[in-house]
């Protein structure tokens, strides 16, 4: 089961996400999502377990929880949403003539 986390410490690292599920079950990956630009913790994380049952246990026991200073946010984790293609906006002014 794929494990959404939110409203994560800056300075929660893969191995700490990892280590606040370990307690619930067989943690099979962890990660936390950086920003490509800055390198920085974006806040949110992903932990995916391999038992369900733990996995939903984890989910009820760690939603509201308190780390580091703040109350996490942990739920199912939905699949990502296929979303439509931007359209190109070249003068910004739909109202243009020219």
């Amino acid at each position: 089961m794929n494990i959404y986390v939110s409203n994560l410490s800056f300075a929660v690292q893969d191995e700490d996400l990892r280590g606040f599920f370990t307690e619930y079950g067989e943690v099979t990956s962890a990660k936390v999502i950086m920003d490509k630009f800055t390198n920085r913790s974006r806040g949110f994380g992903f932990v995916e377990m391999s038992d369900k049952a733990a996995a939903e246990k984890a989910i009820k026991e760690l939603d509201g929880a308190t780390v580091d200073g703040r109350a996490i946010k942990v739920n199912e984790a939905r699949p990502k949403e296929d979303r439509p293609a931007r359209k190109p906006s070249f003068s910004g002014n739909n109202n243009s003539r020219w």
